[in-house]
């Protein structure tokens, strides 16, 4: 089990297993977050938050939930708003170091193409 946590610990996520691979994304919110994303199907993650929860920005066509800590303001993880979408994705950057030394970095030109340029 590899858990994730936001600057503060008020929101921690277990997930199943360690990236293999991360996306970097240049889209105009994702340059502006600086994450890495690792992507899982719904089931193989735990979202544990305590009090405040996270707070939701909706962007791409209202149909992603971007999630952050209401304290600390780390964004956590990205959320489908149809759940039978069964794809999110976990801010690797929350992840222990040692985690992520073995994942391939993967770079994901969604400005323009949305295809990958590595």
């Amino acid at each position: 089990m590899i858990r994730a946590s936001c600057h503060c610990g008020s929101v921690n996520l277990e997930i199943e297993a360690p990236p293999t691979e991360v996306i970097e994304c240049n889209c105009s919110l994702c340059r502006r977050y600086g994450v890495l994303w690792a992507y899982y199907a719904l089931d193989q993650v735990r979202v544990l938050t305590s009090d405040p929860p996270t707070k939701v920005y909706v962007w791409n066509g209202r149909t992603t939930e971007f999630q952050h800590c209401q304290n600390c303001g780390c964004v956590t993880h990205w959320s489908p708003v149809d759940l039978a979408r069964n794809r999110m994705a976990v801010n690797a950057r929350l992840m222990d170091p040692e985690t992520l030394a073995s994942a391939r970095i993967r770079h994901l030109d969604g400005a323009d193409t949305d295809e990958y340029v590595d």
